[in-house]
């Protein structure tokens, strides 16, 4: 299973979108805190839809929270500051893909940290960055490509047609 980890997300809308895409995939969704909102917002249950009940969610009080909780897990770092591209790396089955705030990424300290396992998504160079519900689809659908979308129904049925 892949694990979503937020690092101080603080738009509840991109979270509930972020969730949904975890059980699209089977993922389970790590919520670092602060958080610039409560789980109990409206924006979280509208973007998450019906689904948001059913997401796997742990939260933690802080990052060495994380850390103590999850020990030797393979983290990935997404940052527009890496030479890494998403692509260029093989993720394992239980791999932590790892995003930073909305307004700021993940800190540089734990970037430097984890120098090896930093990935980027490319984009134009006049873009700052991608939604962060957006960058967290991108790179997962990628993890779930390499492990062949295993479990996933891979084929849609027209509801008044035949393909």
């Amino acid at each position: 299973m892949i694990n979503i980890v937020l690092l101080e997300p603080e738009q509840g809308g991109n979270v509930g979108n972020i969730g949904r895409t975890c059980l699209a995939i089977g993922a389970k969704l790590h919520l670092i805190e602060p958080l610039g909102f409560r789980l109990t917002d409206r924006e979280i249950r509208r973007a998450g839809m019906d689904y948001w009940y059913q997401v796997d969610v742990t939260r933690y009080d802080n990052y060495e929270d994380f850390l103590e909780k999850n020990p030797g897990a393979v983290i990935y770092m997404a940052t527009t500051k890496s030479k890494t591209v998403y692509t260029e790396v093989r993720y394992e089955d239980n791999a932590y893909l790892m995003f930073g705030k909305e307004s700021a990424g993940i800190p540089e300290e734990i970037l430097m940290e984890n120098r090896e396992r930093c990935i980027r998504i490319p984009m134009l160079p006049d873009i700052r960055s991608l939604n962060l519900a957006n960058s967290v689809a991108i790179v997962a659908y990628e993890a779930m490509r390499q492990q062949e979308f295993k479990q996933f129904q891979l084929q849609g049925q027209l509801h008044h047609h035949e393909w």
